[in-house]
């Protein structure tokens, strides 16, 4: 089951990242965590934003929405994701 925590206005997510792949998708549940692909480099920060804006993108939500909380450095992240639920988030699943 993935990981994730009920916040006032959101939820926080356990999100692995595969960079380099051939193309942005959501690989599936992983361990407790979503396993997503970007098809960016984890330099400078490229394969954060393809993270951030593929969330954002498969739930309809705005870029801002979307917040990386920990892990910027690491293929283990944690997302902020405001205004939506849990249900929201197990449809990308």
């Amino acid at each position: 089951m993935i990981k994730t925590r009920e916040m006032e206005d959101g939820i926080v997510v356990s999100v692995k990242v595969q960079p380099n792949s051939s193309k942005d998708w959501v690989v599936g549940e992983y361990a407790d965590q979503i396993k997503i692909a970007v098809t960016v480099a984890p330099e400078k920060g490229k394969a954060n934003k393809a993270v951030i804006k593929l969330f954002a993108k498969l739930l309809g939500i705005k870029n801002s929405d979307v917040q990386i909380i920990s892990g910027e450095t690491s293929r283990d992240k944690e997302l902020f994701i405001r205004n939506i639920t849990e249900e929201d988030l197990h449809r990308l699943v």
